[in-house]
């Protein structure tokens, strides 16, 4: 008779936390408020009708501490919230009718991504999780740009002028700082 070793579960770092479904309800609803209050750090660009916000950073790093479904679904909670009225999207908006709203429809994608890749341990060195950074805000765009496109009628070229350059180095920032904080996180939790 063979033993098969079970290799031990994958964990990110909300798994650390003790409890069950009323933790994770808890986290998913902390998640999409931690987005909602970073959305509130925005600075409008009168070139463009996206605005410059905290958003990203905090969906980022949500999705890489929660892991895929929770992560997801707190994006899903932040998304659904502001359509039905929630003034929480980046300038105090709410609605999906809003040329930034496939920036938010993409949180809910960077979230499965990230969050799957985090359980992974793409998050544990400060290099992977910033590859994992990037992955997560590509995805971001992925979904961002065709819906800037569609609700401004324009072509890709220029949607890339005012919904991608505009943010690279703030974008990268953000990646800077989750880098750093999550390998730290992790330090921590296995001390």
């Amino acid at each position: 008779m063979s033993s098969v070793a079970l290799a031990p579960p994958r964990r990110v770092l909300a798994d650390v936390v003790p409890g069950g479904a009323v933790r994770d309800i808890a986290l998913v609803a902390g998640s999409a408020a931690f987005v909602g209050l970073a959305a509130q750090v925005a600075i409008p660009l009168p070139f463009t009708p996206v605005p410059l916000s905290g958003q990203t950073f905090a969906v980022l790093l949500s999705a890489a501490a929660l892991g895929p479904v929770r992560g997801a679904l707190g994006m899903l909670l932040y998304a659904v919230a502001g359509v039905a009225g929630l003034p929480w999207f980046a300038g105090q908006q709410s609605g999906w009718s809003i040329p930034s709203f496939g920036y938010v429809l993409g949180f809910v994608l960077a979230a499965v991504v990230v969050g799957a890749l985090a359980r992974r341990g793409a998050d544990r060195t400060v290099a992977r999780t910033a590859g994992l950074m990037v992955v997560g805000n590509l995805c971001i765009y992925a979904v961002g740009v065709p819906w800037l496109m569609a609700s401004v009628g324009i072509g890709l070229g220029h949607a890339l002028v005012l919904g991608v350059a505009p943010f690279l180095v703030g974008d990268a920032v953000k990646i800077l700082l989750a880098s750093l904080l999550l390998p730290a996180a992790w330090r921590l939790v296995q001390s």
